[in-house]
């Protein structure tokens, strides 16, 4: 079998090292402002409320090291690997970070792993700060839209290294060739199997971005001192084309326009802590009970109607219908349509430990019956969820989700994630002053104009690392 004799590791390393702000579409530019400010937030929301994070920020700050970047939301400083695998870990707890039009999230890996570089670096520019983050947002969509994925790997962490590690080579100033090699010294943290996100009772899908995040910074470090990568990384015989996607992938469309459009423009950012492809599903069950004035009781029966991958979230339905784990109920859609039910709306405080014992929610859960869909299952874009609510006066009522809050047809507005940092802040386990809020949300729209980017968590502050407040129970 013949293979390209240039891996296309060497053209995305190059233009990732190439990228200029200047050369940014608007719309990539305020992506990654948008995620960054995102991103922030969901790191703060979760310091407050998951219970999984404990061990990583028990693990960060018993082991010590040179204070190179901040500890977000904790304080204090810890070495750039370890507050890139602490923060990560944070910016997915609540499945509340941003993702693609076509699923999967990179934005959780990115972030935490720019700023542990930025801050060990020093004297790195917003601009080029926003310019690192387009780059790793650009890669991961290019080579999430075009490889076969077959549901048997997560595409998030599999693929999230790589774009963390473009990213923070960026931020780092490598050459084109300097970073395919942290690119090829990152592919021995691509990893991540789809039971992570299936499975229940496990913490590792709320903190799975940490390891990524680490990964990329510890690749980046790595090839700065000179350590070489594999030339072949994404096309060779036993590359990471052939051993995850049975070499299914297109490379035309890969390198189209490389340089020019920056398909990281795209990103959407959640309204409800959850995972994404449950959105359509609770937009749908919002709508229902909020346009025809419904109450939890007059409901007999919700039906779902799910493809493949919302299939997942179903089985167990018994544990899907009542979550033991904070972690669960967020990919629970049985859970997740109830609480939209009862409440119409999704919340951070939906997902604490006495939220999931709730009686009214875990009633309507029980009433919730998943109807299977093949036309829903999951190809490239994120399918719509359709949901019938049957009534005790005997009307069924249907509903498509569409124009989902969040969405591409109903997209967050700078004042949305605004709105939406301060809300996140307000559960953080330290919550920063409404001055701080402020400044922060400023910083991160102005960021390209900064001269030094960590300003934006200098501004975020912290509290002593020798009388860290307690972490809530349960999860």
């Amino acid at each position: 079998m013949a293979f390209p004799t240039t891996d296309i590791v060497h053209q995305l390393a190059a233009c990732a090292a190439e990228t200029r702000y200047e050369d940014l579409p608007p719309e990539a530019a305020e992506a990654a402002k948008k995620s960054i400010l995102d991103t922030l937030g969901v790191i703060l929301a979760a310091s407050g409320t998951e219970p999984a994070v404990r061990g990583v920020i028990d693990l960060v700050l018993e082991s010590g090291g040179r204070p190179e970047a901040s500890v977000l939301a904790f304080g204090g400083k810890a070495p750039a690997m370890a507050a890139s695998f602490v923060n990560g870990a944070m910016a997915h707890c609540l499945d509340y970070d941003d993702q693609t039009p076509w699923g999967q999230h990179c934005s959780s890996s990115i972030v935490p792993a720019v700023f542990a570089v930025a801050e060990r670096q020093g004297g790195v520019r917003g601009a080029d700060l926003v310019a690192a983050v387009a780059a790793g947002q650009d890669l991961f969509a290019r080579l999430r839209r075009n490889v076969g994925w077959r549901k048997d790997w997560n595409l998030s962490t599999v693929l999230g290294v790589f774009a963390a590690t473009a990213a923070t080579g960026r931020v780092l100033g490598l050459p084109g060739e300097r970073l395919a090699d942290a690119l090829g010294i990152a592919s021995m943290q691509s990893s991540g199997v789809m039971e992570v996100v299936a499975g229940t009772g496990s913490d590792l899908r709320a903190m799975y971005a940490g390891f990524s995040a680490r990964g990329a910074v510890t690749a980046t470090l790595l090839a700065q001192k000179g350590i070489t990568g594999v030339p072949d990384l994404f096309e060779g015989e036993h590359g990471v084309f052939h051993t995850y996607f049975d070499g299914v992938y297109d490379r035309g469309a890969i390198l189209a326009s490389l340089g020019r459009d920056y398909q990281g423009g795209g990103t959407l950012y959640k309204p409800w802590p959850a995972v994404g492809t449950a959105h359509s599903h609770i937009h749908a069950a919002i709508g229902l009970m909020t346009d025809h004035g419904l109450a939890a009781d007059d409901i007999v029966e919700v039906r779902v109607h799910v493809g493949d991958y919302h299939d997942l979230m179903c089985r167990p339905l018994d544990a899907r219908r009542a979550p033991s784990t904070l972690v669960d109920a967020k990919f629970s859609l049985p859970f997740l349509v109830a609480v939209a039910a009862v409440r119409r709306t999704v919340g951070v405080s939906d997902f604490l430990p006495e939220a999931l014992k709730v009686p009214e929610v875990l009633a309507t859960a029980q009433k919730v019956i998943p109807v299977p869909d093949k036309t829903l299952d999951w190809e490239l874009e994120l399918p719509p969820g359709r949901v019938e609510i049957v009534l005790r006066d005997g009307r069924t009522l249907e509903r498509t989700g569409t124009r989902v809050p969040g969405s591409a047809e109903a997209p967050l507005t700078w004042d949305n994630l605004a709105r939406k940092f301060e809300d996140c802040a307000a559960t953080a386990i330290t919550p920063p002053s409404a001055d701080q809020i402020s400044t922060v949300v400023r910083l991160a729209r102005e960021l390209e104009s900064l001269d030094d980017a960590t300003a934006l968590p200098q501004a975020l502050g912290g509290v002593d690392r020798g009388s860290l407040p307690s972490l809530p129970e349960g999860g």
